[in-house]
């Protein structure tokens, strides 16, 4: 069965399109972890000695392959993504020029299987390597001139057979964007429509794994620093308004798809995974008053001085908190405006981790002064004082008397000033799911 198994290679470099399906269609059942046969596309990957690891010709034809037909191009996206667990294939599919297509791809609005293209880009950036890639990544768009679609710019890089290039193709020069900002901006463009909207899609991908991508590249200190760090509102625009990445994701902690919330939840606040310990925005306190000022205000994050818009992610991350209980008046006008007299078929979070995530993401805005009077003066305990009351998991219930502890708590000359408070930490969550994308 091996070796019947290993002489299909060759033909997935076949000219007729047929046999390169047949191939490639026999071969996509051997790549999920665990399958007998998975050796064939993993051994050779692994130098010895002072040998550095060669790409071997059955991956390079992968990631030729996801350029191809449809069919084609949707099992080597697949089977990409059921390897991409390996970190032996990390080094080949972060190489420059197919990140580079791989990101470009995800980023053409008519690219049919740009959801695949993430959940590919989501394994990968469980590395490292492949985060600090990410976040060093530029691409060459090429502006277009149109005012009838969102979208100002054609990634030239993702060509391929699935996806068209503009008709006619325009005449200006190409230029090189940031891909990371852009790709922001295609999370926020791929989220689905109100079922109201008679308007047509954006995007054709819905792109919810990019929120995984997000929590991953969040881990290091430099993606932290990204999503509190102003830029300008449209990439190809930089006169437009400078705002914060963070503010354009954090209101998805509401959006009824479980892949992108989670994902946005875990940007805002990350515990432990594989490769690093993660750490994100409300990890660092300097950034905690622009994550949670009104966008009204203007604020910097230090030692920055450029100032932008806050964040106003306060009621993002009270909203799943928030249950359908009445309030009195004075109660009520300490809440944000969002979270004011909830209709009485409001429904908390029922996910226990993402509850958990949102109370730990409280905690972590807790550890200086300015963020404990800002969470008093905004409703925070009314909020969590009825969460505790109907929470029924204790790990949770846990760390809700600990929010209550530090917000009800007496505040003395030693934490005056905004100082930081050391005894404020979160537990990492051990039973959390892995983000691995596994068989598809």
């Amino acid at each position: 069965m091996w070796e019947n198994n290993g002489t299909l290679l060759p033909f997935l470099r076949d000219k007729n399109p047929s046999v390169r399906q047949i191939a490639l269609s026999n071969l996509l059942g051997h790549t999920p972890n665990g399958s007998p046969y998975r050796s064939i596309f993993l051994q050779g990957l692994q130098g010895g000695g002072l040998q550095k690891p060669q790409e071997t010709d059955v991956i390079r034809d992968m990631k030729l392959l996801c350029r191809d037909q449809l069919a084609i191009a949707h099992d080597a996206f697949r089977a990409l993504v059921n390897l991409s667990d390996s970190p032996l294939l990390v080094p080949f599919l972060t190489e420059p020029s197919f990140l580079a297509f791989l990101v470009s791809y995800i980023l053409n609005p008519d690219a049919i299987l740009a959801d695949l293209a993430s959940m590919l880009l989501s394994n990968l950036t469980g590395s490292s390597v492949a985060c600090a890639a990410l976040l060093s990544l530029q691409i060459q768009v090429v502006p277009l001139t149109s005012t009838t679609c969102p979208i100002s710019y054609h990634p030239m890089q993702s060509r391929s057979a699935t996806c068209s290039a503009p008709v006619p193709y325009p005449s200006t020069d190409p230029q090189l964007a940031h891909a990371l900002p852009l790709l922001v901006d295609a999370f926020v463009q791929g989220a689905s429509l109100d079922s109201n909207s008679n308007s047509e899609r954006t995007r054709k991908g819905d792109l919810h794994f990019l929120s995984s991508v997000f929590a991953n590249i969040s881990a290091s200190p430099a993606g932290r620093l990204f999503f509190v760090t102003p830029i300008p509102s449209d990439v190809m625009k930089p006169e437009s308004a400078l705002g914060y990445p963070l503010s354009k994701i954090v209101p998805f902690t509401e959006h009824q798809d479980k892949i992108r919330s989670g994902g946005v939840a875990y940007t805002i606040k990350s515990s432990q995974r594989t490769f690093v310990i993660l750490r994100n925005c409300a990890f660092y306190p300097p950034a905690h008053q622009a994550i949670l000022s009104p966008d009204t205000d203007e604020v910097a994050v230090p030692p920055s001085t450029t100032v932008a818009p806050g964040i106003d992610a306060l009621p993002c991350i009270l909203l799943p908190l928030a249950g359908p209980e009445e309030l009195d008046l004075e109660e009520q006008e300490k809440l944000p405006s969002a979270l004011q007299f909830l209709p009485p078929t409001k429904k908390r979070e029922p996910d226990s981790v993402l509850r958990l995530t949102h109370v730990d993401t409280l905690l972590l805005l807790c550890t200086v002064r300015w963020g404990r009077d800002f969470l008093r003066a905004n409703g925070v305990y009314e909020i969590i004082r009825a969460a505790h009351l109907a929470e029924s998991v204790d790990k949770v219930s846990e760390h809700i008397e600990r929010l209550v502890h530090l917000i009800k708590g007496t505040e003395g000359p030693e934490t005056a000033g905004g100082q930081f408070d050391s005894s404020v930490t979160t537990t990492e969550d051990s039973d959390e799911e892995d983000n691995k994308i596994e068989e598809v």
